[in-house]
């Protein structure tokens, strides 16, 4: 589901939501995408929704967004880990794990 500047807060509000900001000339954003695809399809407990840094703006600046991609994720509305970079499942899984346990 991609999200807006509209939309972002309603959606990442409640229940533990992982957001990618990427862009349509981030290489990298297009490599993660079906890792993140298989994260949301795999995982009961957590959503997995994306934005486009470049058309939502000042949601991208409310959270600092410096380098695509980012994901944020958050737990009932409050961001608890950021993720800078493309990275292999695996890895991006312990990553979530981690936090998700913390």
């Amino acid at each position: 589901m991609q999200l807006t500047d509209a939309t972002f807060a309603d959606q990442t509000r409640t229940g533990t939501v992982l957001v990618e900001f990427w862009a349509q000339w981030c290489g990298p954003c297009h490599m993660l995408s079906p890792v993140l695809d298989e994260i949301d399809r795999e995982r009961d407990d957590l959503t997995v929704l994306k934005i486009n840094a470049d058309e939502n703006t000042a949601t991208a600046r409310d959270y600092q967004v410096m380098s695509l991609p980012t994901m944020l994720l958050f737990r009932d509305g409050v961001p608890i880990r950021q993720i800078v970079g493309a990275r292999p499942k695996g890895r991006l899984l312990a990553e979530l794990d981690d936090a998700l346990s913390a």
